[in-house]
């Protein structure tokens, strides 16, 4: 099919896609999600095919807001409400427990529980009105990849697969949202991201975090929870200390082809790469690091293709625990060693 590109003022041809039971890709303030009727059943699942995604990786639902929610989750816990009034629209989603037969099985992967998210976009807001439905909405790339932060990563990687693609420039915050449980005894975070553990406790008291290994017979609650996410073309290898820097790069240069480097402007001066190193900037400080990481890592990929990326590694507190969590999948855990 021809994958059309629609424009903020072309809300309502993107919206009659989605009535029609086709896909269309969406922006946040995160990354671009792969949208389609939360309530179609076979929309959904081409969700899954133009993706590559396995069918038990659980959807995030996409809403205006908590009325949205009302209609589909079981009467939701006072802590939720709260974090709602703090975090909505943002990068929060939040699982809950559901009515009985609300969202069908693909949405869920079997599970009787559902993620929601109020996302921070104009446009994905009015689209979601728009067309009259919560839209289901992972990210909108093929499945293990990095995240897509424009427009043109997502027309990548689906072009010829999906009806169109919403295109409101490049995202804001550059990693997916932080996913809580809210249907367990303590609310507990299954994935870090634009909101903290810190930001979280401070609304609603204690939270924990969860490190629990999903295996092969078990069904995620929520993405990124069991599958190899992440991966440019390339080896990543994530340099933890900036002390590690001098004998990383020695290692760099005596690779064959070229190598990526990524890496904050204060860390490595120009004069330190060496000849076939290129590099791309995370910027000052952490958070223009977690908005930078996907987009370099699809440069890498798209643009200037290389064998080894060697990318810079932070301490896993506050929006480090996202950045973090997303570096080390893209690397399968693989860190630099002068060894």
């Amino acid at each position: 099919m021809e994958t059309k590109i629609f424009k903020p003022n072309q809300i309502d041809q993107a919206a009659a896609a989605i009535k029609a039971g086709e896909l269309v890709a969406f922006p946040t303030e995160t990354v671009y999600g792969l949208g389609a009727d939360a309530t179609n059943e076979a929309a959904v699942k081409q969700v899954y095919q133009a993706k590559g995604r396995p069918s038990d990786n659980p959807l995030i639902v996409h809403v205006t807001g908590v009325d949205q929610v009302r209609k589909y989750a079981q009467p939701l816990p006072a802590a939720a409400e709260k974090l709602i009034k703090a975090f909505w629209p943002g990068p929060l989603t939040l699982i809950f427990e559901l009515q009985p037969g609300a969202l069908s099985k693909s949405v869920t992967g079997g599970l009787t529980t559902a993620a929601f998210r109020n996302p921070d976009n104009q446009p994905t807001l009015d689209l979601i009105r728009e067309s009259g439905v919560p839209l289901v909405g992972p990210s909108a790339n093929t499945s293990g990849k990095p995240s897509p932060t424009l427009a043109e990563h997502v027309y990548h990687d689906l072009n010829g697969k999906i009806a169109g693609i919403l295109d409101d420039g490049p995202t804001r915050v550059g990693v997916e949202s932080t996913v809580l449980d809210m249907s367990t005894d303590v609310p507990t975070i299954l994935r870090p991201g634009g909101v903290t553990e810190e930001q979280l406790e401070k609304v609603i008291g204690t939270v924990r975090s969860s490190h629990h290994h999903v295996g092969a017979g078990e069904v995620p609650k929520a993405p990124g929870m069991k599958y190899k996410h992440y991966a440019p073309n390339a080896q990543v290898y994530i340099v933890d200390h900036e002390e590690d820097w001098p004998a990383a790069l020695t290692w760099a240069g005596q690779q064959e082809g070229q190598v990526g480097v990524m890496a904050l402007d204060a860390t490595i001066a120009n004069d330190q790469l060496p000849a076939n190193a290129e590099f791309f900037t995370l910027g000052a400080d952490m958070q223009t690091a977690s908005h930078q990481l996907f987009a370099g890592l699809r440069h890498f990929d798209l643009e200037s293709p290389v064998k080894s990326i060697l990318a810079q590694g932070f301490d896993d507190q506050g929006l480090g625990a996202a950045y973090m969590n997303r570096l080390n999948k893209s690397a399968g855990q693989t860190h630099f060693t002068n060894k």
